[in-house]
Parts: C-alpha cells; structure tokens; sequence
C-alpha cells in the first residue's frame, strides 16, 4: 500500500503544478512578447539633439527621451549602444544592436534591408534669420542676401543645384558646422542661414531672443523613422503601439517642445 500511496502524492503534485502553471498562464496573458528583455538601442552618439554626449558623459537627446518613454511602457530596460553609423545596418542585422533610433532617415534602399516605424518626425531644411528680420519670408526673398549653410549639408547639395542660389543670391557661404554659421547669423555677418530644422531649432532653443525660423521649407523633405532588423516584426509592432499611445496622450509633443522649443513631431 505504501507505493499507492507515494503514487497518490506524486500525482497530486503533478496536478498542483498543472494548475499553477495554468493560474500563472492566465495572469500573464496580456503581457508583451519579449517584455523585461532588454532593449539595444544603437545610435551614433555625436548627433545632436537627437542623440549626444552632455557635459557628464551621458548619452541625451530627443530620440534618447523617446525611446526610454517607449521602453518604460513596454516594461522593458533600455540600453544605448554608440556605433559606427556608417556601419549601421550590419550592427542591426547581425544582433548587436535591436533597434537603429538617432534620426534615421526612411529610404527606400535602406527598406530593402530593414522595418521602419510609421514616420514620426519630418527632416525638412528651413530658413534662419536673425530675430526681427521682415524682408525674408520664402525662398524667393533671399535674392540679393548672404546666405550661409553647413559644408557637406543636404541644404548645401540643395543649394549647389539651385539656379536660384547660383544666379540670384549675392552669396553662399559655406561653414564647417551650423553653430559656426548661426554665430555670424546672430552678429550680422550673413543675412539667413538654410540647414536642418531639427539642428536650427535646437539652437533656437537656446538662443530664444536672438534668431528665428522662417517656417518653409526648402528643397526636398524626408521623414525620419526608427530601424528594426526584417526579422524582427514583433519589436517594431510592440514599438509602433506605444508610440502611438505617446502621439495621442501628448507626450510625444511635451519631448519635441523640451528639445525645439515646439512641437514639430508628425501628427
């Protein structure tokens, strides 16, 4: 009778973990796939204000903030992991990196290799001008006036195919990096600058009395997305979800406003 007996409590215990397993099946039903793994974000660490290196040493900026909002709604750790961007996609599609976040421009030759996000960001390339200015209001106002740019810029490749720019402004001058020229902008030495809005209105922000943009756009407008490996449509679903829910509860636009100064995300 003692093995019928041993029989008994085994098989009870068997029944017990069945049903445990089965409570426990039941609780976590509605939690996302791969939730608590962690997140690796890969980015290039020199791209403000998208993604940079402050005074401390720590990686910051506006892509920075969404993913970690994103993470946290995911219930997920995130982790930043600075890359040679010229390297990105084989950093994406070998694994080492899950997600490509720092102002990615959406291309059809990069979807032959990776899943965007939905657009949440357009890149556009405005007009500068110093606070004040009424004279220059489009494209066409800046006939006659000193234009200044960025050496190597998509506004620069712009201009430099432009018969506008060739034959009617009275000069480009080109500048090793944006802050050079909004410097010489704010000092009366050139009359607009034409560069990026993302790079413009983060030094706006920071100079709030002195420049304002000229709110058109110049030349072509990409969007910028967030990179996912072909593999990995479950990840950019799960991203996709919260940042949906970010977009419409507001706080989507309250990160744009802290690192522009406005909400210039895509509705």
């Amino acid at each position: 009778m003692k093995w019928q007996k041993l029989l008994s409590l085994g098989l009870a215990a068997i029944m017990t973990a069945a049903v445990a397993a089965g409570c426990g099946s039941e609780a976590n039903k509605d939690v996302a796939p791969g939730a608590g793994k962690k997140i690796v974000v890969g980015l290039d660490d020199n791209f403000p204000p998208m993604g940079f290196k402050d005074e401390s040493n720590n990686i910051v900026g506006f892509d920075i903030d969404l993913a970690k909002e994103a993470s946290k709604r995911l219930g997920r750790e995130v982790e930043f992991k600075a890359i040679d961007w010229s390297s990105k996609e084989a950093e994406l599609k070998s694994g080492r990196v899950d997600i490509l976040w720092n102002g990615l421009d959406i291309t059809e030759k990069r979807k032959e290799n990776m899943l965007f996000s939905d657009p949440y960001m357009d890149n556009r390339q405005i007009i500068f001008v110093k606070k004040g200015t009424k004279d220059i209001k489009d494209e066409a106002s800046m006939a006659g006036k000193v234009v200044g740019t960025q050496s190597a810029s998509s506004a620069e490749e712009y201009m430099d195919g432009s018969a506008f720019f060739k034959e009617k402004v009275k000069e480009v001058k080109k500048y090793s990096d944006f802050v050079s020229a909004f410097m010489d902008l704010e000092n009366g030495r050139i009359d607009a600058v034409v560069g990026d809005e993302i790079v413009g209105r983060y030094y706006m922000s920071k100079h709030p009395d002195s420049l304002e943009a000229v709110d058109v756009a110049i030349g072509d407008v990409s969007t910028f997305g967030i990179g996912f490996a072909k593999d990995n449509q479950q990840l950019r679903d799960d991203v996709q979800k919260v940042l949906n829910e970010m977009k419409a509860d507001g706080t989507m636009g309250k990160i744009s406003e802290k690192w522009f100064g406005k909400d210039i995300t895509k509705k």
